[in-house]
């Protein structure tokens, strides 16, 4: 299978540039643990897809295949293209606030990020470790499968029931997303509960707010200490984006950073407690908070993903059945913390039953 591998993931026989200006030989190093585990299970490197500069914002040239004029997100950019237009059938990527869910819902592909830490970020360029993720970008979920099978630790065959019982929050968060986008979700909400899927509002994440300032401040933070050698010598050339990130991040207080990293284990406990509470297999939400927008000055907002990439729950965009008229929006699911083979089980019954 050729895989496209985005271009913060160090690659052998391949340059490293990060988006950025850097000389690719200051960000060198060995091939990412990732990568080499596909190559093992008999992956070919088809070559590097283009990434926002340091997988932050600022855009690089890759357009949407479903509609040039419009960003295909971000930072995974050239991945969720790259399978999106059919040039490869699997790419990497990674998601440290939104980049793999939110371009995989612009796009119309399917985006997986598995739990904190089941994939290694090992000769991966890093924004802010602490959430940082590394997953994939595939048509649909049995590939996503595949590929997780090959680059996830401890992957297992497992067999959930048949349909996931659903839940919705109920939260500020939810209004983050644009009133298609809500539409959108409901529409497919209807028509599963119609083919006898459960789905219920739960309250969750009363203070959104709060959760998306920590994240934030968080990532700010640790891309500040990530870069402090680089920027000391390459600042110049860094995208205005990218310094202010800098700038926020040096900023931040050792309390405060703390307090941002206790807040992931707190939100899990919350997700998971509530999930307990209603019977609920996995969470359901907006991909996105609409489609694509236009321009490629901009690579979308990934508010729609920043909780489930804070607490560190493994995630999934699935691409919804587009009307007449409309651009691609994914339906987001969210699971427990390392139920990712559940995850992608679910998610092959949902394909069907929203395909149908």
């Amino acid at each position: 299978m050729p895989v496209g591998v985005k271009d913060i993931f160090h690659v052998d026989g391949f340059a490293t540039t990060a988006g950025s200006a850097v000389p690719p030989a200051e960000l060198a190093g060995p091939e990412a643990a990732v990568v080499t585990a596909l190559r093992q299970a008999g992956a070919l490197v088809l070559g590097k897809t283009v990434t926002t500069e340091f997988a932050y914002f600022a855009p690089g040239a890759t357009r949407n295949p479903r509609d040039r004029e419009r960003t295909p997100g971000g930072s995974s950019s050239g991945s969720a293209a790259a399978v999106a237009a059919g040039l490869a059938p699997l790419a990497l990527g990674t998601q440290t606030i939104g980049s793999i869910c939110r371009p995989a819902s612009y796009c119309g592909v399917f985006g997986f990020k598995p739990t904190y830490g089941r994939s290694s970020r090992r000769g991966v360029v890093p924004l802010a470790p602490s959430v940082d993720h590394v997953g994939c970008f595939t048509a649909d979920a049995a590939s996503a499968e595949l590929a997780a099978a090959a680059f996830c630790a401890g992957w297992k065959t497992v067999s959930p029931a048949a349909a996931p019982r659903l839940a919705v929050p109920e939260s500020p968060y939810l209004g983050r997303a644009e009133r298609p986008a809500r539409e959108r979700l409901r529409r497919a909400c209807e028509h599963l509960v119609g083919r006898g899927i459960a789905v219920l509002g739960v309250p969750v994440m009363a203070d959104f707010d709060a959760i998306e300032a920590r994240h934030r401040l968080l990532v700010a933070a640790e891309a500040a200490a990530v870069h402090e050698r680089w920027y000391a010598a390459w600042g110049d050339t860094y995208h205005a984006t990218t310094r202010q990130l800098i700038a926020t991040g040096r900023a931040v207080s050792a309390p405060d950073l703390a307090a941002a990293r206790a807040g992931r284990e707190r939100l899990r406990q919350e997700l998971t407690a509530a999930m307990d509470a209603h019977g609920v297999d996995l969470w359901l939400s907006p991909a996105a908070p609409g489609e694509a927008p236009l321009g490629l000055d901009s690579t979308g907002d990934p508010v729609m993903n920043l909780p489930w990439t804070y607490a560190g729950l493994p995630a999934a965009s699935l691409p919804l059945p587009c009307g007449p008229g409309e651009l691609p929006l994914g339906l987001q699911l969210a699971g427990r913390w390392g139920a990712d083979e559940e995850v992608l089980a679910w998610a092959r019954t949902l394909e069907r039953v929203l395909a149908a």
